[in-house]
């Protein structure tokens, strides 16, 4: 896997990542800083030994970490790939209409306020 300046020198292993929201994951662990936080970053093997994705996590989102070897993790990584991130697209609201008081039938010279 990928080698990053800001990873830490004191961990790196491959495991089967759970975390909260149901999610599990395989691949390549070890710890980066940034933003002044330590994050927990993944590489997903993907075919040909790729990375097929890199994701971080906060570490307080971990429910389990499994340590296994290189050929179980890229095996569980093989079936359950994550999702790329897709955009949520709500329906296109409409405006109201606007209303031209000056095209009313019932507009009368009486609605003005002078």
């Amino acid at each position: 896997m990928q080698n990053n300046s800001n990873q830490s020198a004191g961990f790196g292993q491959w495991a089967i990542l759970e975390l909260l929201g149901h999610v599990k994951i395989a691949g390549y662990i070890t710890e980066e800083e940034h933003f002044g936080s330590k994050l927990g970053r993944i590489d997903v093997p993907g075919p040909e030994g790729k990375t097929a994705i890199t994701q971080y996590f906060g570490g307080s989102s971990v429910y389990r970490l499994t340590p296994v070897s290189e050929e179980v993790a890229r095996a569980f990584a093989e079936g359950n790939q994550p999702r790329p991130v897709t955009q949520y697209e709500l329906k296109q609201i409409e405006p109201p209409p606007v209303r031209n008081h000056w095209l009313d039938d019932d507009y009368d010279d009486d609605d003005i306020d002078l």
